[in-house]
């Protein structure tokens, strides 16, 4: 059992685990204090998300708008995740996603581009804006998480006023995007076919899974993610070894923006939803990255499988009884889960010096011979030659003297 408590893949399972079932233990706890006849429908309503429905066609098209929420989550955890990785925390995801949204919408909606060259402008700009913050950590030791949150908001107000321009007059909601330019959607390559014809679903979604491989090789299997990780660890190091420590954290910045702004494509590129201009929050997007991340373990390939929880008991707190519970009763109990899966890194330290604990370092020079040993048959000797010697360097010594 100690063995298994000490391999890093075991911890972050088990602890991923314990969080999400500790969380939809207090969920629950929280619907039997509000209204106790509904608690368990509640939290099973949650949990199902699209398989409430008893329609199996109606399930799988319902089943592919998770997915298709899920594909810019996977992007916004690997945006931390890389930054986090290279020893900087990118609270900034969340900004980065937005003018994301900006760049695809604007180049959409406005100047009638096609969704290749709106997805390379969502990347360029969440790339952009996160290089502002690499070059003033890395020229001006600007702490990171205080120069990101400045340009959240900096980005959601500049995606506000810069998108009044392709809204409807009618509503503060951007123009949408099927209807006004559907060679700026996303191919589908039919598989939104697989999922009873779900015109949502695109290529977003295994290139948000190939993205998480890739992610996966570079930090672990090539020498660019070496250095950016071994900055991480030890920076000093890292430039005692001859590694450019200023240009690892501008690129870990830039590679980390570009992330989150290819998610803000992913999503809105579907045309599942409009951008509305009088939003006075950042979208949450970002910050549930955060929590994919760290419940993902901070491996790439665990976000994949994160990201799609989050996104699932999120989706599915929409379908609790809104009869029994107010309409934000399906965002605490989210807001629970999520916020708990922030200390998957604590439980991961408990099991290891739960794995740690009663054992002892044990100094073999000091250990009992045993007859028969080698160094029972060796000691002696080496203990008579040290004798011997000791001894005609003081009688040395005397003639000397």
């Amino acid at each position: 059992m100690k063995k298994l408590l000490k391999n890093e893949a075991f911890q972050s399972i088990v602890a991923s685990l314990a969080c999400i079932l500790i969380g939809l233990i207090i969920g629950f706890i929280v619907l039997l204090i509000i209204n106790p006849s509904g608690a368990v429908e509640g939290i099973l309503a949650i949990i199902k998300d699209f398989f409430n429905y008893d329609n199996p066609l109606k399930s799988l098209k319902y089943f592919g708008n998770t997915l298709t929420k899920t594909a810019p989550l996977i992007m916004c955890s690997l945006s931390v995740l890389f930054a986090y990785k290279s020893g900087m925390f990118n609270i900034g995801a969340a900004g980065q996603y937005c003018v994301g949204i900006c760049a695809s919408l604007y180049c959409a909606l406005a100047l009638n581009l096609p969704w290749y060259v709106c997805l390379l402008a969502a990347i360029a700009a969440g790339a952009i804006v996160a290089a502002i913050s690499g070059i003033l950590k890395a020229y001006c030791n600007v702490n990171e998480v205080i120069s990101c949150i400045m340009l959240n908001w900096i980005g959601l107000y500049a995606t506000n006023m810069l998108l009044t321009e392709v809204k409807e007059s009618t509503s503060p909601y951007t123009f949408p995007l099927l209807k006004n330019n559907a060679d700026a959607v996303l191919p589908s390559l039919g598989l939104g076919s697989l999922f009873n014809n779900n015109k949502y679903v695109t290529i977003a979604i295994p290139l948000a899974i190939l993205i998480a491989v890739v992610i996966w090789v570079v930090l672990e299997k090539t020498k660019f993610g070496y250095e950016l990780r071994a900055c991480g660890f030890n920076q000093d190091a890292a430039k005692y070894a001859g590694m450019n420590s200023k240009r690892n954290t501008i690129v870990t910045m830039v590679i980390s923006g570009a992330l989150a702004g290819a998610g803000a494509g992913f999503f809105y590129l579907t045309g599942f939803e409009q951008w509305q201009c009088t939003t006075s929050s950042v979208p949450g997007m970002g910050f549930n990255g955060i929590a994919a991340a760290f419940l993902g373990g901070l491996n790439p390939i665990g976000t994949i499988f994160s990201s799609y929880f989050i996104q699932h008991i999120t989706s599915g707190g929409a379908y609790v009884d809104k009869t029994m519970y107010c309409s934000q009763i399906s965002e605490l109990i989210s807001s629970i889960i999520i916020y708990l899966c922030g200390f998957v890194g604590f439980l991961k330290l408990i099991m290891a010096k739960r794995a740690a604990k009663g054992e002892k370092i044990v100094d073999t020079r000091f250990a009992p011979i045993k007859k028969g040993d080698a160094t029972a048959d060796t000691a002696p000797d080496a203990t008579e030659d040290t004798a011997q010697q000791a001894a005609a360097e003081s009688e040395e010594g005397g003639k000397n003297s």
